[in-house]
């Protein structure tokens, strides 16, 4: 998205000692500003009306830190057309030490946030799409329809899918009792990936652009795996806090495939991401009989 610079973007009755466009930003531009005064912040901005995406955002954010204990960004202001942040540091120590403390502190959010419920209190979105997040106390109902079918009738996607596609995806949609257990919900950031983990000032890890709803806490580790790029130790970590499931990474493949709808729905240019669906979807669908179904975890 192309968004000019202007200083309507910043907080009523601020201006800007500097402005500096940062790197990133798939969704949304970004800037680095030195207001007067001389503090730091980080304004995420649109050309068009946005209160709803950026109400939603300072909302999950304030659900991370609040609910969840995680360090999250603090919100100056969130308007029609910008969410303004605290500056936090995006460079990461990118250390061992560093990503224990991360697998530590979204165990302890996941151990901690049990609820009776899957979904959150509203509508919110996963980049520039809705993300739909009505309740359901069925958890295997809520991933199928509310993480999965719901992206078959984005135009992108219907474009790219086969009828063949969709009914394996459909398919796989029915057989997901058997193939994911079922261990409750938790308070899940929605969209962990290592871009959206940074440093806080004391180079510890600080959490950002959430898509949080109350799921299971695979979702979360699925997209930390399947996107790369997080060393193994950040999952050991992980289940030092909280149990994994021994068949965790199978379950993060297969949960991977809400990641991979979204971004062919969001017209994401990786070239692989259909052949990609189209694999998951041949190995985990079937066309029929019945998988031994896996036994659950404790929250």
């Amino acid at each position: 998205m192309t968004v000019d610079w202007s200083p309507d973007l910043l907080p009523p009755g601020r201006r800007a000692e500097t402005v500096r466009r940062m790197m990133g930003g798939f969704a949304h531009p970004v800037w680095h500003c030195t207001l007067d005064g001389g503090e730091n912040v980080v304004i995420k901005a649109s050309n068009e009306d946005r209160a709803d995406l950026f109400a939603a955002e300072a909302g999950g954010l304030d659900a991370l830190s609040g609910i969840g204990g995680l360090t999250t960004p603090r919100v100056l202001a969130a308007g029609a057309r910008s969410i303004v942040l605290e500056a936090l540091d995006p460079t990461l120590p990118d250390t061992d030490e560093f990503w224990r403390a991360a697998g530590h502190v979204v165990a302890r959010m996941h151990s901690g946030t049990a609820h009776d419920r899957f979904g959150w209190d509203r509508d919110g979105w996963l980049g520039l799409l809705p993300q739909r997040n009505g309740w359901d106390r069925d958890g295997h109902r809520f991933f199928a329809e509310k993480r999965l079918l719901r992206y078959l009738d984005e135009p992108r996607v219907d474009d790219a899918l086969s009828a063949r596609d969709r009914a394996g995806i459909e398919r796989l949609c029915h057989r997901l009792p058997d193939l994911v257990p079922d261990t409750g919900a938790c308070l899940t950031h929605g969209d962990l990936w290592r871009n959206n983990v940074i440093a806080d000032h004391a180079g510890g890890p600080a959490f950002v652009d959430p898509a949080v709803s109350f799921t299971w806490a695979e979702v979360d580790l699925a997209h930390m795996l399947c996107s790369g790029g997080v060393p193994d130790s950040f999952f050991a970590a992980y289940g030092e806090i909280r149990e994994l499931h021994p068949d965790w990474r199978r379950h993060a493949r297969i949960l991977n495939l809400r990641q991979l709808l979204a971004m062919l729905a969001a017209g994401i240019p990786i070239p692989t991401i259909v052949d990609s669906i189209r694999e998951l979807v041949d190995t985990y669908a079937g066309a029929g009989g019945h998988a031994e179904r896996p036994a659950a975890r404790s929250r």
